[in-house]
């Protein structure tokens, strides 16, 4: 009898420390990343801005962007809205992006929502240079359960910020073979 007790009780505890890990995180706990990734771009930041804020361009740019639907082919202002595929660290889905800043040509934010939840924020920086663009791209999320967080410091985060720097990268590249006007 002793031992089915311990074993109960067992159970109860691993049960209750996996219902723990799912619990949503209140948001006043600061478990948010910040992914960073800069580039100096040899072209103005005029053209950097209307580039990156067009969203038909992001699936050319950004590896995570499959497809873009909606006001697609203009710089986004204030308040307009953009359905987008993607595949982040692997998962796929589907993010509605609304403007939430735009002060052209330095900066230019867009929250994202997933099925009506906050999927993250993404911010882009542009800061005129000798020889250029001096362009910052920061995606933020906050982990909605002590298992996501888990999850974002063991694998997520390493891989995201990877796509980040590629995604930056072929900006750059992308942006600097095309002739100027």
């Amino acid at each position: 009898m002793k031992n089915r007790t311990r074993f109960v009780t067992a159970i109860l505890a691993m049960l209750v420390t996996i219902a723990l890990l799912f619990i949503p995180l209140p948001h006043r706990i600061g478990l948010d990343t910040h992914i960073v990734t800069v580039a100096s771009i040899q072209r103005p930041p005029t053209v950097v801005f209307d580039y990156v804020t067009t969203p038909a361009h992001w699936p050319t740019w950004h590896p995570s962007s499959l497809a873009v639907s909606g006001s697609v082919d203009h710089p986004l202002d204030l308040g307009e809205q953009v359905t987008e595929e993607f595949r982040v660290a692997g998962r796929r889905g589907r993010v509605v992006w609304t403007v939430a800043a735009r002060e052209p040509p330095g900066r230019w934010t867009i929250e994202g929502t997933i099925d009506g939840r906050p999927a993250g924020t993404v911010t882009y920086s542009l800061t005129s240079t000798a020889s250029g663009t001096r362009f910052e791209r920061e995606f933020t999320y906050r982990a909605p359960s002590i298992w996501f967080a888990i999850l974002n410091w063991s694998v997520l985060r390493a891989r995201i910020q990877s796509e980040s720097d590629t995604a930056v990268s072929r900006l750059k590249s992308l942006l600097e073979a095309a002739p100027q006007q």
